[in-house]
């Protein structure tokens, strides 16, 4: 069991990447890392697909349109083993804090929408992808597996995420608080696409998911949220019916305690910037004593959850642990290491 430190400050993101400019937005992310710890945050959370940005070309047109983007948005998706991940690493070393990463994740000629942890010694505790990609995002994204779905001890307690739409699935919210959640990372795109078309894109019904998944859970929720710039609706927009759909600003990052107060600083819905709260873990068994339902609140005489937490990849190799732990002829030492911890957490899981 890892000792667990109860009080301390985490920082949730609310900004615009580079948008489809992978190196611009890892440098953006690294800034961000220190500017976090500066704050003295022991924790900071990104929002989904914050690199290279959310692909919401996918919300304003059919896919024979927007199939140009598709090259560009590929080749600047980030590989868990790069070294673009490797500098995230180093830079969540170097402040000395943990890091929760939304990226748009390159495997080969795949795409899907996750997530690492970082440790605040630099080195990964987990990689998950999402589930289920929302209704439009079927059409650029991979589906994730039950090994995607962990809570993980850490020395800022046990700590879960979840993608967007994830948390309005709500058999995949017990899942994770029947593992004993305490900080959860929600990670948000944004909140500003169908602005008054579609209520339940916007911000009142996201942000009550949070708040809810914090009652539910009696756990803090930290929910990062990105911000669309008038520079990313040119990039995306040709005609004014597109820019009908889409509006800048859509930023409503938020931390959300287990009594479901919203907590710490806030910003307006077009400041970039991070949202700073203090949360003490010490607080979670108060709520926990009033309905704990994945605990002395469940009846599972009544209703239970069947979870399937097995990882189905569509092809395994046969390795010796030496062929593993082996670097290349043209890896250095951290690329090996971060090779080898992607490797364990395959293992684990």
């Amino acid at each position: 069991m890892v000792a667990t430190t109860n009080a301390f400050r985490v920082a949730a993101v609310q900004a615009a990447p580079v948008f489809m400019d992978l190196n611009g937005t890892v440098q953006k992310t690294i800034d961000l890392i220190k500017s976090a710890a500066e704050a003295g945050a022991k924790l900071v959370a990104f929002p989904e697909c914050w690199i290279p940005g959310y692909p919401f070309y996918i919300w304003l047109g059919a896919p024979a349109w927007w199939m140009k983007f598709v090259p560009g948005y590929h080749a600047n998706a980030m590989e868990v083993e790069s070294a673009e991940a490797e500098a995230i690493c180093a830079a969540a070393r170097e402040n000395k804090i943990m890091v929760a990463l939304g990226f748009s994740e390159r495997a080969g000629g795949s795409l899907y929408i996750s997530q690492l942890l970082i440790g605040a010694d630099g080195k990964l505790v987990s990689k998950r992808r999402k589930l289920k990609p929302t209704h439009m995002e079927r059409t650029v994204f991979g589906e994730g597996c039950g090994a995607d779905l962990a809570v993980h001890d850490t020395p800022l307690g046990r700590i879960g995420m979840l993608n967007c739409w994830e948390h309005l699935q709500p058999l995949t919210r017990f899942a994770l608080y029947s593992m004993n959640e305490q900080v959860h990372i929600a990670s948000w795109p944004s909140f500003g696409v169908y602005v008054g078309i579609a209520h339940a894109l916007g911000a009142e019904v996201n942000n009550a998911a949070s708040l809810m998944y914090a009652v539910e859970g009696q756990c803090y929720v930290i929910a990062p949220c990105a911000v669309i710039t008038e520079s990313i609706i040119d990039t995306i927009c040709e005609t004014e019916d597109q820019r009908q759909l889409i509006k800048a600003g859509g930023g409503f990052a938020k931390v959300y305690a287990p009594d479901g107060q919203s907590i710490g600083t806030s910003l307006q819905e077009t400041e970039e910037g991070l949202v700073l709260a203090d949360i003490d873990l010490g607080l979670i068994p108060l709520a926990k004593a009033v309905g704990d339902p994945a605990g002395h609140y469940a009846r599972p005489d009544v209703t239970r959850l069947l979870l399937n937490r097995s990882s189905a990849p569509p092809v395994e190799y046969m390795r010796s642990s030496f062929e593993e732990m082996a670097p290349a002829d043209d890896e250095d030492d951290t690329s090996v290491e971060l090779r080898h911890d992607s490797a364990q957490l395959k293992r684990a899981n």
